[in-house]
This record gives structure tokens, sequence and C-alpha cells, in this order.
């Protein structure tokens, strides 16, 4: 899907000088009729790329002399992106037992063993130039811990016709605990977002753009339980 395609002429037919020259352009991107831009996004199933090329056309005989760039376009920082999140910015509170297990049915929580993780994130809604902050805490738990984990997920749907494509994909993993940490003491959660790898959260016709966090606790006895939470980037 293209969003914008046209070029500019910089420099006129002529020759040019020996030694260093500069030619000088600017460009304001149009995206095309009834179409939109998006932020600079390199994803699994969605890639939203922008290039810029450059191109000496030289004589007949000669090649032609071409070069291309990738350039990254995001929304601007600040006015209304802060206005936002400063008015949706509210403390997600969460608590992890395994009554709150959602993949675990009934009948087996008696095979589990006692624990309860809390923690918070500052906010659900959250500025993509600015990290990712929290904390969490074991208040209590019969087995050991190995190990605490953030993973930070992006959710890809593709739209095709009556068809849909839905892809989860780990953008990356930070540990916020290595071993059997100490009860009722607050972990502090900081991340921050890869930019390469991460758009605001973008919903249209063609696709959609979401992120998800994921918080995980892996038991010395090799259990491991997951908790899931939607998140949106602006």
């Amino acid at each position: 899907m293209e969003l914008l395609n046209y070029g500019i002429t910089v420099c006129s037919a002529g020759k040019i000088p020996v030694g260093h020259t500069e030619f000088p352009f600017e460009f304001e991107l149009r995206p095309r009729k009834n179409m939109k831009l998006f932020e600079t996004y390199h994803g699994v199933y969605v890639n939203v790329q922008y290039v810029i090329t450059a191109q000496m056309v030289r004589s007949m005989l000669s090649k032609n002399i071409e070069k291309s760039i990738e350039f990254i376009v995001k929304n601007a920082v600040g006015g209304d992106k802060d206005s936002l999140v400063h008015k949706k910015k509210s403390k997600v509170q969460f608590e992890i037992t395994p009554q709150s297990l959602k993949n675990v049915q009934k009948q087996n929580l008696k095979h589990l063993f006692d624990f309860r993780i809390t923690g918070h994130f500052e906010s659900g809604v959250c500025n993509v130039e600015e990290p990712f902050m929290g904390s969490i805490c074991v208040q209590s738990s019969k087995e050991e811990i190995k190990s605490i984990e953030l993973q930070f997920v992006r959710v890809e749907t593709i739209h095709y016709e009556k068809h849909e494509i839905r892809e989860a994909t780990e953008v990356q993993n930070v540990q916020l605990a290595d071993g059997n940490v100490c009860h009722h003491f607050d972990i502090p959660i900081y991340m921050i977002f890869p930019r390469l790898f991460t758009c605001i959260t973008t919903v249209c016709d063609a696709f959609t753009v979401e992120f998800e966090v994921n918080v995980v606790v892996l038991f010395k006895d090799s259990h491991m339980l997951t908790e899931n939470f939607p998140i949106k980037l602006v």
C-alpha cells in the first residue's frame, strides 16, 4: 500500500564543478488522496517505511547514479499527545493469585501452590517517547521464585476482505528480578519502548497494531505464570 510517491528536481541539467558540491532541498510529506500517514514501524506483517531516493541522471552512455535511504517519521512530541496522556493517566493496579489466573480451570486450582503478587503500572495509556514505569511486589509464595520478567508484545491484525490474520510477537523482554526475591519488597519496573519496532497504537481499515505487556513469573520447580495487560501507546 503506497502512502505517497512524488519527485522533485534539485538541480537542472548541466555540469557539476570539480570538488564538493551540495544541493539543499526540502519537501512536505503529503499523503495521497483519501489516505493518511502513519509512524515508521517495523513489524512482522505490518511495515511502514519512508524511503528517499536520490538519482543523478547521466548521459546516455553512462549509468545513472542512485542511492536510497530510509528516514523516520513519528508524531510530534508534546501538545495534544501530552494532554491526552495526562487526561487518561491513571494507575493500573493488579493482583495475581491462583484464583485470578484466567487460563486455569477451577478443578485444577487445588494442584497449585499458594502465592500472591501485587503491583501497579503508572498508566495504561503511555507516551511512546517516555519510559513505561511501575512496580511489582511478591507478598507471599510457597514456592521459591527463579525469575520475574516483563514481556513487551505487539499484536498485528491484517484485514483482508472478510478474513483477518492476527499475530502476537514479543518485541523485548526485561528481567525485573533474578532469584528468590524478598517478600513485601517493591521491585521497580522501568522499560524503554524500542522506537524502531514500536509505534503509537494504530487502527485503520487495512490493519491494526496494538500492544500488551505480560508479567511473567518463573518458579524454581519450572512452573511459569503469565498475566496479560493491554496498553495503549500515544
